[in-house]
């Protein structure tokens, strides 16, 4: 095994290489400040949308600027066949007893894919409970995080990581707008629009990368681990999904396209929302409304959703986009009469999304009728300047 940790950690050796990275400024600056709290740090999100680099720059940052003892520092990736024998207080016991590491002395871990490992909470509760640590965790299924058992209340803090937005986006291209030229911003937000944010995908424009990546996250996170035999079932419930992002998804029509069950198709909606690739919206309402009512479905990425579906839509796409910008203030869409508008926060703010388009009179009757703290129509990339006032404010 030390043959193993060594190669993971090659900064016990030689000099930290972080290689030609990108940084994400805003979660960043939210995991650094992690550093001086206790609880477990658990990063979330689909796979390959940064969660590994962001925890890389962490230990970069820990070795240069702050002069920790890189011998103090520790990386694995939990989904490695070669350490499945092995679970992770025995693996941080090898890590100990090759650098001669007493428990009194406070080390950094970060363990990548920590809900491979069966049992991961109760591990990770006696790590925080008996041993000097900062922890870092990461995980590409919300499902294993979603566990009854209560072993981390109160010891753990969870981070979405969500692909690039068109900020992030520009960062990666190298493009700079100047105030000049503002009016290239709509070009380049289509551009975007179509390339989405996953950032391997953003670097090199390899279409071919998206296909492999959703085939991935299909074999690995969902048909292996929930034993389902019929792949080609999830492929083709993957392009329905995609088809139908911004819109209610219907579990019957759906069912019955795939001459699937009903509670088939229920199931596999969940596997795909605790996978990651997409994210579900409840109806606003009581509590029966708001179980019982159809969810409509967003894409996690606008580049995954257009290289199954094409670039048309633009409307669409762009309230996905909207809809991540906000995910954090838990939207849920209002129906009424027949009649929709895209998202009411919990936080009373009421968002309709337009783009380059006007309301139909009944939905701005039912617009103006709702009642809310705050109401915003999003019609172009310079409205979106209005969701980052919002974010603020939480």
């Amino acid at each position: 095994m030390e043959q193993i940790l060594y190669r993971y950690n090659p900064w016990w050796e030689d000099k930290f290489e972080a290689g030609d990275v990108i940084e994400r400024p805003r979660i960043f600056e939210v995991l650094k400040a992690n550093l001086t709290i206790k609880q477990v740090t658990i990063l979330t999100g689909l796979r390959r949308v940064g969660k590994t680099t962001l925890m890389k720059q962490v230990i970069q940052h820990l070795i240069e600027k702050l002069k920790v003892d890189p011998k103090l520092i520790f990386y694995v990736s939990l989904d490695d066949y070669l350490l499945a024998n092995n679970n992770i207080l025995e693996i941080i016991e090898e890590y100990r007893k090759i650098h001669e590491l007493d428990f009194s002395e406070k080390i950094y871990l970060f363990l990548d894919e920590v809900t491979y490992q069966k049992d991961f909470e109760l591990q990770l509760k006696n790590i925080y409970d008996q041993q000097n640590t900062k922890v870092y965790a990461s995980s590409s299924s919300a499902s294993l995080l979603k566990s009854k058992k209560a072993f981390l209340t109160g010891r753990n803090v969870v981070i979405e990581v969500l692909p690039l937005d068109f900020e992030e986006y520009l960062q990666f291209k190298k493009i700079v707008v100047k105030k000049t030229d503002k009016h290239l911003l709509e070009r380049y937000f289509e551009d975007f629009m179509q390339a989405g944010g996953m950032p391997e995908y953003v670097l090199t424009g390899n279409i071919e990368y998206l296909k492999e990546l959703v085939d991935d996250i299909i074999q690995k996170d969902i048909a292996a681990f929930y034993g389902v035999k019929d792949v080609q079932i999830l492929k083709d419930f993957f392009l329905l999904l995609m088809e139908r992002s911004g819109k209610v998804c219907s579990i019957n029509k759906i069912a019955k396209i795939l001459d699937i069950s009903p509670d088939s198709a229920s199931r596999y909606l969940q596997m795909f929302a605790d996978s990651y690739l997409i994210f579900l919206v409840p109806r606003f309402g009581k509590t029966n409304e708001r179980i019982l009512s159809a969810k409509k479905i967003y894409a996690a990425d606008l580049g995954m959703r257009v290289y199954f579906t094409g670039f048309r839509d633009k409307g669409s796409l762009f309230e996905n986009y909207v809809y991540l910008k906000i995910k954090k203030l838990n939207p849920r869409y209002v129906y009424q009469d027949g009649n929709e508008v895209d998202f009411l926060m919990e936080n009373k703010t009421l968002i309709e999304v337009k783009y380059n388009s006007e309301m139909p009179k009944n939905q701005e009757k039912l617009f103006n009728a709702i009642e809310a703290k705050q109401k915003i129509v999003i019609k172009n990339i310079f409205d979106l300047e209005k969701l980052d006032e919002l974010m603020e404010m939480k």
